[in-house]
């Protein structure tokens, strides 16, 4: 009878422990991320500073604005939005860190209407 309770008071004290994520250490610097296209794998690349988010894909650059929520979220919006669906802000989220690496998620900022929250996951690899 001891074994189950052992096993009970180990599974509960290993699910409460979580991981510290280092955001800070994401918040500046260059970073390349792999995404697929027509089922094509590419890498794009982008630079962040404090404020502005310029992305680097496809033989084309992207500027964004960005606002820091805490040391882990930020809200980015386009700078100069070429369609509807770029003038939308994204949350992004940093999710986990490693030594180079952290895995974010990310949506739109704003749901309209019944549209239903659609959630995407990447990861970024730090290269400066």
């Amino acid at each position: 009878m001891k074994f189950p309770l052992v096993f009970i008071f180990v599974l509960l004290l290993t699910s409460c422990y979580n991981k510290d994520r280092e955001c800070k250490d994401f918040k500046t610097g260059t970073f390349e991320f792999k995404y697929t296209t027509d089922g094509v794998e590419k890498v794009g690349r982008f630079v962040r500073t404090e404020d502005l988010n310029i992305d680097y894909y496809e033989n084309k650059i992207d500027t964004a604005s960005i606002r820091w929520i805490n040391d882990c979220e930020f809200i980015m919006k386009h700078i100069n939005p070429k369609n509807m669906s770029e003038e939308k802000a994204i949350h992004m989220k940093i999710l986990t860190t490693s030594e180079d690496t952290y895995t974010f998620e990310y949506s739109l900022a704003i749901q309209h209407g019944s549209q239903q929250k659609r959630v995407e996951q990447g990861t970024a690899t730090k290269i400066e």
